[in-house]
């Protein structure tokens, strides 16, 4: 049996996955931010419940909203503040006592979709989150590409390829430098386009559902996020030259994505065509806490 636990800023959600992958057990429960220490104790509480509900141990794989330092091995570039300099991947093993397994929540999300989801069979994946923020994640032959920084796949905080002079030098970021993708591809990044270009205090959802009943204004906000995000994944393209592309995140349901992005991205791609997929999420919002899960190969579980 194979556990996964997804440490969210609001939720901890956990899942037990069978020797097929099926689903044995999954459960959510609200995050306590006010205190470390009962984080660490709720993902262990539910480790615990679901091997006694099964009556079966588990490997334990943990996707979190930022990454273990090599260098520290603390938490960094977690957008989840209070977890930034925390010593999680000790902490929590020794609560469980055994190991466990830590790995970017979009690096989970791209694992699960390579595993047994959209890109599944697919030598090399590049997985996506658009919402909140904008990340994403590397999987090569069933396994997370993570690098020596532990930061492989973080597109988002690079700077938007080929920018138009209105959108240079670009917003503000929190990582402190300005212009990054993720400035403009997240959910916030989309209503803050919008209301820069009409006034208009919108959500990313209401910007979607205008623009399905006619607004012109609506309509040209989600034609200039297609043209970025072809742009964003052309220069992916370019250097990692992915079979598939999967799109996760709240954004992932815009379905004029997977039209539209593929034929503009051909312009910034440096080939005479363009044979990488984009596609959407087999698992949806279960992706992230399944490749948690799936940190643990076949051979290590003996």
């Amino acid at each position: 049996m194979r556990i996964g636990i997804d440490l969210g800023g609001t939720k901890i959600e956990a899942i037990a996955l069978g020797d097929r992958g099926e689903t044995l057990v999954r459960r959510r429960v609200p995050t306590p931010r006010d205190s470390y220490e009962r984080v660490l104790e709720e993902m262990a509480r539910l480790v615990f419940d679901f091997e006694r509900e099964t009556g079966r141990k588990g490997s334990v794989g943990v996707g979190i909203p930022g990454a273990i330092s090599p260098a520290t091995g603390l938490v960094k570039n977690a957008n989840s503040v209070w977890l930034n300099g925390k010593a999680l991947a000790d902490d929590f093993p020794r609560l469980l006592g055994r190991p466990a397994r830590f790995a970017n929540d979009a690096d989970c999300f791209a694992l699960s979709e390579a595993t047994d989801g959209a890109g599944r069979g697919a030598p090399v994946v590049f997985g996506v989150i658009v919402g909140s923020g904008t990340g994403g994640g590397i999987v090569v032959h069933g396994r997370v590409l993570t690098g020596p920084n532990a930061i492989a796949g973080e597109w988002g905080h690079n700077a938007l390829p080929w920018p138009a002079p209105d959108e240079w030098p670009g917003p503000p970021c929190y990582c402190g430098l300005t212009g990054c993708i993720e400035t403009f591809l997240s959910g916030p990044g989309l209503a803050r386009d919008h209301r820069a270009a009409t006034g208009e205090e919108l959500s990313s959802a209401d910007i979607v559902a205008r623009a399905a009943a006619g607004d012109a204004g609506a309509e040209a906000t989600l034609r200039r996020y297609g043209e970025r995000m072809a742009r964003a994944l052309a220069g992916i393209i370019n250097v990692l030259d992915p079979h598939v592309v999967v799109l996760g995140g709240g954004l992932s349901n815009l379905q004029r994505l997977y039209a539209s992005v593929p034929r503009l991205w051909r312009r910034h791609v440096f080939s005479d065509r363009v044979d990488t997929l984009l596609v959407p999420p087999v698992h949806g919002d279960s992706s992230g806490v399944r490749g948690a899960a799936w940190l643990w190969d076949e051979a290590e579980l003996g």
